[in-house]
């Protein structure tokens, strides 16, 4: 459909205009766009464009119109077309752009708003712009403004001789810059106007037209020459042939000289193309619009007023909605007062019943208490804003609010024993008594899990799905229940615990059913661990929960639960749930009390695994404190999780999800995004819009459903964060809080925003924990990324930007286990959840959280393990044995090197490989190497912490460029380690033979093993990079399997070739640099193997090779800030010193405590899936759909 020209809005034309036929009336003509540029104003122009928040609001006023004149346009293209003008009025430059540019918008604005004129005539007429004549040619340049006039002439006057070619079809067609073919003229209804010009001293001069009102000159001077259409159709003779037209001779018009129709006129030739830069300049400061209609006038004021009314009506529309969401907002406090008097009421009445009762009154509120918590599977009553409460009462008084411990199935509560009394949060009020258990009840507890665990192992894996299935179902009939326990024993806003927690545990126990299920299938290969232990925190107490028990179950392992000190209601109530679902005893139990018990439940020596989310100083300790003792640990710790918004982003939809990120649960929790990075370009407007919805914030009760903030834990948190935002103030920050009134009980705290900071602050090194946002600008994408990575922690972060590639290639640098696109703080259980560096290892959710639980079904448990070791001078020093003396008996000496005998040998020493290259040791000593007879075979350096310093540090400078490498390139060089490797196969095994005393076929036999294994994990180096998560989210969950950096790998004396590449090679091809600590005793296999990655193309860096002591050199490693993970295989007193040390970054460890039941000829035992598990870290990218569905 054409576009409809402005001239189509004019209504009836006046009778002294001409009306002729039009052949397509809803065409913008070039001249009608001018006029309409010309009256409506650039400067209202760019305040239109620039205000535009959609392509189709610029031509909102357009369809308004058409629509009177019975024109209509599709949406999409409106939006299209308005897109195109305002991509063209940016590079315009109109106010201080050339004219050569401004030309160009006018010609693009024409074709978007009309597509041209059609071969049959069009209405109006075309624009060329007059340009000044080459000084050579016309000497007078000095023109005044009364020189130019207008005239209009009839389209029957004889402009040129009969079978003179007309210049003007040129002239016209290099009128439009922009346009490579000549546009056609034409005229309408026979009529064109034309300019009238003289021939003065060789001046070609232009006549006003006084008749006619003048308006101001078009903002740059155009000044339009108007060409009769049969002229411009004639065909134009070559240029060589044209000859000078002949001008006619008027006198020149008065001021106040009538129009005059009739006169015919002849222009001035001359083409474009024959004038000078210096012409055409200016002649485009000397341009004049024409004159034009007072309709057009009109239909100015009109779109003004058009304009002026959709702000009033839009102002009128906001004051109203603020009235009425005022209105309610009053109606909701009227209403919850109600509830609360009638709750009053309620407990007054209770009271006097029970006194009554008591003198032998009526007991009518004892049956009602009773049936309502008899069978809480019954339908309860709608009205439950009133009714909630009592349901809550009803299961409190059902145990006198005073809990014991539930284990085996049954409520256990031991005489001596100190209580704790749990409070609402909120009002203080009094919910019920806890018991601080002890050690005793840590034996009991973890005694009965032990117990169960010998039948729940062995079931099968559909009995354990259908247990799971059944718990699901009975939290599903007490949910109500659940969530309002969940708000008032932590503080929880309400909805949040109904509509996000409590759907999400449900979700996670139908989940891991699938995954008992599936055991005999999916994980064949493995088995489960024993008893566990779940230390879970207060902010969350029934999702982590769940996060931690659904794949321990699901797995066959039996857990103790022990919650929060704050937090322990639901945890009770939970249990209580599993019991009815018939769950058997001993399977699920809890324990209360406070950090005390948890550390005594940690250290217990019958537990298999400690499953922790808390705080990294609390995952510290508990490193420390299983340190060496054989217990797996999974840490979840803190975040400082970063928000990142770019300048592409939707500003209003990221400032909502940031407010529900910082502000969700009142800021406590460890994944919100409490870190704000915006792009400096719009952190300006950014900032205002956060603030004014910072202002729509409601602070107060959890249980009212219109709150968006509800309270703190306690009084420390609160004074905590109030001493953080002090010192952010005292260091020049700009706090932001807002203004509304805080209810005047309870640890609350307003929304805070802190500007202005250094990256050195506190508030921006450390986790807030509270309802407060930290911002910070960027200039780059690469900035942002590092001011994202510049945190200890790694939890999770969110992008925010309408550019995929930015937004999937910032997710690939981000060092986090979680990156939301467009989004935060979407879960589900098949979704891996978990983080990285201080935030902890290990991942709940998606079958990555069934490693936790499991061990190869060839492992042993590592039982109880006692280590009297001390940390703090343990391996501190080369050890006892003294470098060999020379003149010793036992020191190896040079051997004759031909048949003669009286010419020695060249000595060669080892030495240390790193960066690509040999290196001599800091320490400048060496170490003996004894064959298996205890002769000295040669000598290797003596490696120290200095050179394990030097090491990681060229490790480091590797690991970005070896983890961009493609994963056929690390495969290729895999291979050609192989095939060097194999050159050297005979040379080898003689090394191996004389140096452990095997036997030759045994030597050849771990070599040929060696290459085969360097060909097993160059086939796995690009099948296992990830997969796609199936969750509830209408989008996409990816979770990409990423390297963990740099890894420390200490390796065992039993087959030192063999095990060398074994632990190497998997670490490689999935993208880390190693630190390799070869076997101590039989060094000489790993350090011939350089020669081996100097000539297989091994960038510098990837693989570095440190011999000496390995416990000394292990040291090194684990406490070593920029080492990302610690592989040790060695003693078990070695095991326990990696595992404490790694508390100081909390690094990821795998060692073997000593034992030496690893058979690495074994595939599954040297090459199984347990290795690609330890070598790789899992992050999630959540990517949300929803433009053409809605999500």
């Amino acid at each position: 459909m054409s576009s409809p020209s402005p001239s189509s809005f004019l209504g009836l034309k006046s009778p002294e205009r001409p009306k002729a036929p039009r052949t397509r009336a809803a065409t913008w003509s070039h001249r009608e766009t001018l006029d309409f540029l010309a009256l409506w104003g650039e400067e209202g122009i760019q305040a239109q464009l620039s205000r535009c928040h959609r392509n189709a609001d610029v031509y909102q006023w357009i369809s308004e119109r058409m629509a009177e004149k019975g024109y209509f346009r599709d949406e999409d293209q409106c939006r299209t077309k308005g897109k195109d003008l305002k991509k063209s009025y940016k590079q315009a430059k109109l106010h201080d752009g050339l004219a050569r540019q401004r030309c160009r918008f006018f010609h693009e604005l024409d074709a978007i708003l009309g597509g041209g004129d059609p071969p049959g005539g069009a209405p109006w007429c075309q624009v060329v712009i007059k340009e000044e004549s080459d000084p050579e040619l016309d000497p007078e340049q000095d023109l005044q403004e009364e020189d130019y006039a207008w005239t209009q002439v009839d389209n029957n006057s004889d402009l040129d001789p009969q079978g003179e070619p007309s210049s003007l079809a040129a002239a016209a067609a290099s009128s439009s810059s922009s346009s490579s073919s000549p546009q056609v003229l034409h005229h309408e209804d026979g009529v064109a106007p034309i300019l009238h010009h003289h021939l003065h001293h060789h001046a070609v001069k232009e006549e006003k037209s006084p008749g006619r009102e003048e308006s101001g000159p078009l903002r740059g001077g155009v000044v339009p020459y108007l060409y009769p259409p049969e002229e411009a159709r004639m065909d134009s003779p070559p240029r060589d042939s044209l000859q000078p037209p002949l001008l006619r001779h008027e006198p020149r018009a008065q001021p106040d000289a009538p129009w005059r129709p009739g006169l015919s006129r002849r222009a001035f030739p001359r083409p474009r193309t024959l004038m000078s830069t210096r012409e055409k300049l200016a002649h485009l400061r000397n341009r004049r619009k024409r004159p034009r209609d007072d309709k057009f006038d009109e239909l100015v004021r009109d779109i003004r007023t058009h304009f002026r009314e959709r702000e009033k009506l839009f102002q009128g529309l906001w004051e109203d909605e603020k009235a009425q969401r005022e209105k309610d907002r009053r109606l909701w406090a009227a209403e919850m007062d109600w509830i609360r008097q009638m709750w009053a009421k309620s407990q007054k009445e209770r009271e006097a019943a029970g006194e009554g009762r008591e003198k032998g009154g009526s007991p009518l509120v004892k049956e009602e208490t009773w049936n309502l918590c008899k069978d809480l599977d019954g339908d309860l009553p709608k009205d439950t804003s009133v009714q909630e409460p009592l349901l809550l009462k009803a299961w409190l008084e059902s145990h006198s609010r005073s809990f014991g411990h539930f284990v085996d199935g049954e409520w256990l509560k031991p005489g001596g024993r100190e209580t704790y009394a749990t409070k609402n949060p909120t009002t203080g009020e009094h919910l019920a008594t806890t018991l601080q258990g002890n050690g005793e009840d840590v034996k009991v507890a973890v005694g009965a899990a032990m117990k169960a665990f010998q039948t729940w192992g062995q079931q099968p894996g559909h009995v354990r799905a259908r247990h799971l299935y059944n718990v699901a179902r009975t939290i599903q009939k007490h949910q109500r229940l659940l969530s309002l326990l969940e708000s008032l024993d932590g503080g929880k806003l309400l909805r949040e615990a109904r509509d996000g927690d409590l759907p999400l545990v449900v979700r996670h126990f139908y989940h891991y059913a699938g995954w008992a299920q599936l055991m005999e299938v999916e994980m064949k290969d493995w088995k489960p661990l024993g008893a566990v232990a779940v230390l879970i925190p207060r902010n969350f107490p029934l999702l982590t929960l769940a996060w931690k028990v659904c794949p321990a179950l699901a797995m066959g392992n039996t857990v103790v639960v022990k919650p929060a000190s704050s937090t322990r209601l639901t945890a009770l109530l939970l249990a209580e749930v599993c019991a009815q679902a018939g769950l058997p005893p001993g399977v699920f139990n809890v324990i209360t009390g406070d950090q005390a018990l948890g550390e005594a439940l940690a250290s217990h020596p019958g537990l298999d695994k400690v499953a922790f989310a808390g705080s990294a100083e609390a995952g510290r300790s508990l490193r420390r404190a299983t340190a060496g003792t054989g217990k797996k640990l999974s840490l979840q710790l803190g975040g400082k999780s970063p928000f990142i918004v770019f300048d592409s982003a939707d500003l209003d939809s990221a400032v909502d999800g940031l407010v529900d990120a910082i502000w969700l649960n009142r800021g406590q929790a460890h994944n919100v995004g409490s870190q704000l990075l915006l792009q400096e370009s719009i952190a300006k407007d950014f900032i205002q819009r956060l603030k004014h919805r910072m202002g729509q914030l409601r602070v107060g009760d959890s249980l009212d459903k219109a709150v968006d903030l509800g309270v703190l834990g306690d009084e420390e948190q609160r004074d905590a964060i109030e001493s953080l935002v002090a010192e952010a103030r005292a260091e020049g920050a700009e706090i932001f809080q807002t203004c509304a009134a805080l209810p005047s009980s309870g640890s609350f705290y307003p929304p805070t925003l802190i500007t202005g900071v250094y990256t050195t602050s506190r508030c921006v090194r450390e986790e807030l924990f509270g309802p407060v946002l930290v911002a910070l600008t960027f200039r780059t994408a690469k900035e942002a990324v590092a001011l994202g990575n510049g945190s200890p922690y790694g939890l999770v972060a969110s992008v925010w930007t309408e550019t995929l590639p930015l937004a999937l290639e910032v997710a690939h640098c981000l060092q986090v286990g979680t990156v939301w696109i467009n989004g935060l703080n979407m879960l589900d259980a098949a979704s891996a959840f978990g983080g990285c560096k201080e935030s902890g290892f290990g991942r709940d959710g998606g079958k990555e959280s069934l490693y936790e639980y499991v061990r190869p079904n060839w492992q042993l448990r590592p039982g109880h393990i006692t280590v009297d070791i001390s940390y703090k001078t343990f391996a501190t020093s080369q050890g006892a044995e003294m470098p060999p003396i020379p003149g010793e008996k036992r020191v190896l000496h040079s051997t004759a090197s031909d048949l003669e005998g009286n010419i020695p040998s060249v000595d060669r020493t080892y030495k240390l490989y790193y960066g690509g290259a040999q290196k001599r040791p800091d320490s400048m000593s060496s170490r003996a190497v004894l064959d298996h007879t205890g002769k000295i075979l040669a000598y290797v350096a003596d490696g120290s912490i200095k050179d394990i310093r030097n090491a990681v540090e060229a490790a480091h400078k590797a690991t970005a460029g070896w983890a961009k490498q493609t994963a056929h390139t690390r495969a290729q060089i895999l291979y050609y380690l192989a095939e060097n490797l194999e050159l050297r196969r005979a040379e080898v095994a003689s090394q191996l033979e004389a140096l452990t005393g095997a036997e030759k076929e045994e030597a050849l036999r771990e070599v040929d093993l060696s290459i085969q294994r360097l060909f097993h994990w160059a086939a796995y180096s690009d099948k296992y990079g990830g997969v796609v998560q199936e969750t509830v989210l209408y989008g996409a969950s990816l979770l990409f399997r990423e390297p963990l950096g740099v890894v420390g790998i200490a390796c065992p004396d039993e087959q030192p070739l063999l095990s060398f590449i074994s632990l190497l090679a998997p670490a490689v091809v999935r993208g880390n640099c190693v630190v390799m600590v070869p076997s101590e005793r039989y060094p000489l296999p790993a350090l011939d193997f350089y020669q081996v990655l100097d000539t297989s193309d091994v960038p510098g860096g990837v693989v570095n090779i440190i011999s000496g002591n390995r416990d000394l050199l292990s040291r090194g490693l684990a406490e070593h800030q920029d080492v990302q993970a610690m592989w040790y295989f060695g003693s078990k007193e070695g095991s326990a010193f990696v595992e404490w040390a790694s508390s100081g970054n909390l690094k990821r460890t795998w060692v073997n405590y000593g034992a030496k039941g690893r058979c690495w000829s074994n595939l599954w035992e040297g090459a199984g899936e347990e290795l690609l598990h330890q070598a790789t870290q899992c992050k999630s990218v959540w990517m949300p759909m929803g433009d053409i569905f809605a999500n």
